[in-house]
């Protein structure tokens, strides 16, 4: 084994506890996806967590932009041919962006959604549908029923419970004769929405991606 695969690796393996860890509910959507777009995925919301961190980890917005610059700039260099940043979310989303010819403009739309956040409320119809965008790209679909059922669950995953989350979960779930299966690893997450108790949630994923139900 070489050097850079062992460094690869060791990225993928810190993405995959970190999304574990702070995301599970999406992280065990993302296990329903094949490989290599389940790691495309895992990269994609190691991704959306630092970024949804900035206003936790810093109250100056001064320092919560700096943050964000640093990872417009660790964008550009994952999509550029030499070798990113030695951080292994950057490494990890290296591949991903490399992988699908990602424009890096497409990852800078979800930091610029995120900056909104800084001194004012998160657009979550913006920010959800960015994180959708890119996650329907690694999985390879282009079709407009999924991409609107997609984008309304990323929307609603951002929301507290209320009548606009459930509109949008309502919206996404009228979709679903329509919506290509390989999509369900993004919408399984939507279960999750209902209340579903922690310990059920393995199960009832598993069963409904069979039904391609979410």
């Amino acid at each position: 084994m070489t050097d850079s695969w062992r460094a690869s690796e060791a990225s993928h393996l810190y993405v995959l506890d970190t999304v574990r860890r702070a995301d599970r509910d999406r992280f065990l959507g993302a296990l329903f996806a094949p490989e290599p777009a389940r790691a495309d995925l895992l990269a994609l919301l190691a991704f959306d967590h630092e970024l949804a961190r900035t206003r936790l980890v810093t109250r100056e917005p001064m320092l919560a932009r700096i943050r964000l610059e640093w990872w417009r700039e660790a964008v550009a260099e994952a999509a550029g041919t030499a070798k990113p940043r030695a951080q292994p979310i950057v490494e990890s989303l290296s591949e991903t962006v490399r992988r699908h010819r990602l424009a890096p403009e497409r990852l800078v739309a979800l930091i610029d959604a995120r900056e909104e956040e800084i001194e004012g409320a998160l657009d979550v119809l913006r920010a959800g549908h960015a994180l959708a965008d890119l996650e329907l790209a690694v999985l390879g679909i282009d079709h407009a029923p999924t991409r609107q059922a997609a984008r309304a669950v990323g929307a609603a995953w951002l929301m507290g419970e209320g009548t606009e989350r459930a509109a949008l979960l309502a919206e996404a779930r009228a979709l679903r004769p329509e919506v290509d299966p390989a999509a369900l690893p993004i919408l399984l997450p939507a279960l999750s929405l209902g209340g579903i108790g922690a310990w059920r949630k393995p199960l009832a994923y598993w069963w409904a991606a069979r039904r391609g139900r979410y």
